[in-house]
């Protein structure tokens, strides 16, 4: 195998493992906030019910949940990926 490259997986560059990572908490937050958007047209279309409404706050704490841990890992990693490239 090549450099940067794994078993099943892709190539370095935009392709690497931390590409794939970003890609991968893009799509889940892109996910959440498609549940939050339906979540708030189903109220916003006269379904504002207690359950509706309580369940739009839980989607969107999960969404600040998820937003915050995607920041803190890309910039953990990111950080890590900085430090072993001025070992290098």
């Amino acid at each position: 195998m090549g450099r940067g490259t794994r078993a099943g997986g892709a190539t370095g560059g935009s392709d690497s493992w931390y590409a794939a990572m970003s890609r991968a908490w893009g799509q889940t937050l892109d996910a959440q906030a498609t549940r939050i958007t339906n979540l708030s047209d189903v109220i916003g279309n006269g379904g504002d019910q207690p359950s509706n409404v309580v369940a739009l706050t839980a989607e969107s704490l999960k969404m600040q949940f998820l937003s915050n841990n995607a920041s803190t890992s890309q910039n953990s990693v990111g950080q890590a990926l900085e430090t072993l490239g001025r070992k290098q």
